[in-house]
């Protein structure tokens, strides 16, 4: 799964070498506006979320692209899944997010 700066860099570094389509300039737009974090923090913030053990990675990208602050969104992610989160784990997550705002 690939986050918002995952696509971002990819797209950019496509721009480059080519003429992307209006497709693709509106998904770079996308990203520029809604991407917080550079590549290699996305990264470390996903792996990091993923030692914590009851993080999946896709929950973890969609964690790193939407960066929540308030324990109501972590719960919006985890909506779909058939994991209850307890409140320690929302704020262990909260916590790890925190360090990379």
């Amino acid at each position: 799964m690939a986050a918002l700066a995952d696509v971002k860099e990819i797209l950019t570094r496509r721009q480059e070498e080519q003429e992307l389509t209006p497709e693709q300039k509106l998904a770079l737009e996308h990203c520029q506006k809604f991407s917080r974090l550079e590549l290699k923090k996305v990264k470390k913030l996903v792996k990091e979320l993923g030692e914590l053990g009851f993080v999946t990675e896709p929950n973890a990208v969609k964690i790193a692209d939407i960066m929540p602050a308030h324990a109501d969104d972590v719960r919006v992610i985890f909506a779909k899944e058939r994991v209850n989160l307890e409140k320690k784990d929302i704020e262990k997550i909260l916590s790890v997010v925190e360090k990379y705002l």
